[in-house]
């Protein structure tokens, strides 16, 4: 195995050098860093981020925690997390948990024992605040990604919930919607709580009622039961759109839909928060697009300002908002209305 002594007597200089070189710290000429570089490509030499570590308290690595990467959503996170990191002179790793807790604490563990710098993570839900607290005993830095959690102090980089769904509500009332039915997440997390609140406030401003509210999970599909409890309601109770709070809960609550032999839109409109992939199979959905990209290239941004005693004092809470993009997974029922 090639050390940095065998790099040292190759190029001549001293180990120090060598260490400065790959850690790209000390004053060094540019004509010595060259040769040093030259010669650790040729000799394949691989540094060691425990050594690493140890001589400069850093190892230049970043975990990012999230809990779905199969979600376009936080594929895009994790892109803008690997630039920005990669941008600064850092590496990336990531752990998937599934909105799985025990998988997130035994992702927390490890990380904690394999000495990363800093965290980036999306909670799997309120249970998350132990282990967000595991990362403060050990002083580790950390910035919370799309959902927040009470009592835990940390910068944040979060998406507008609120405005969000108030734009996906109005929409469809102005389409002339009056029951519409909310698809949402677990209620033990942020996102979930937001988005309800915020559909429950705009039907109110608009002197509409909260028809029917569906709890779902975020990766448990029972999008089929909801849709057969909805479906059993008389025609002149049933909702004549659904407000869908993520992707994932859309296609399937699409798919469910299908299965019972109603169409999209033509019998029931459908909008959700978060979009979907360039490939995916419901391009013609009506959505509170976020830009995923810029949380996972923000989130790193102020992670690594807080490892490098770059960030203020107090915690910053960024809001990134949602755009509206208004596709054909809902119609204009007036005309109808006006018929009957």
């Amino acid at each position: 195995m090639v050390t940095i002594y065998d790099i040292a007597q190759k190029a001549n200089v001293s180990p120090m050098t060598v260490s400065r070189v790959i850690n790209k710290s000390g004053n060094i000429s540019e004509t010595t860093r060259k040769k040093v570089e030259e010669i650790i490509k040729e000799m394949g030499y691989i540094p060691n981020s425990s050594a690493r570590k140890l001589s400069t308290n850093k190892s230049k690595i970043l975990a990012l925690v999230i809990t779905d990467i199969t979600n376009p959503f936080f594929t895009k996170v994790t892109r803008g997390a690997e630039d920005k990191a990669m941008q600064m002179g850092y590496q990336l790793i990531l752990c998937n948990t599934d909105e799985n807790l025990k998988k997130e604490s035994d992702y927390i563990n490890m990380l904690i024992s394999s000495g990363v710098d800093g965290v980036l993570i999306t909670p799997t839900g309120d249970q998350s605040k132990k282990n967000l607290r595991t990362l403060i005993k050990h002083n580790i830095p950390f910035t919370l990604l799309d959902r927040k959690i009470e009592d835990i102090q940390s910068d944040e980089v979060n998406g507008d919930s609120r405005e969000g769904t108030r734009k996906l509500i109005e929409h469809l009332i102005n389409q002339g919607h009056e029951k519409i039915a909310l698809f949402n997440g677990p209620l033990n997390t942020s996102t979930a709580r937001e988005r309800q609140k915020a559909y429950i406030e705009t039907l109110k401003i608009y002197g509409l009622e909260a028809n029917e509210i569906y709890q779902s999970h975020y990766k448990q599909e029972n999008a089929n039961e909801n849709v057969k409890k909805l479906l059993s309601l008389s025609i002149t109770e049933r909702p004549t759109a659904i407000f869908a709070a993520n992707n994932f809960i859309a296609v399937n609550t699409i798919k469910a839909l299908h299965l019972h032999n109603v169409n999209v839109p033509e019998e029931m409109s459908v909008v959700c928060f978060d979009d979907l992939g360039p490939v995916d199979l419901y391009p013609f959905l009506t959505v509170a697009s976020q830009p995923a990209y810029n949380f996972g290239f923000t989130g790193t941004q102020l992670l690594i300002d807080r490892i490098e005693k770059k960030a203020p004092p107090e915690y910053r809470k960024i809001v990134l908002p949602a755009e509206l993009i208004v596709r054909k997974s809902s119609i204009n029922i007036k005309d109808t209305k006006t018929l009957s």
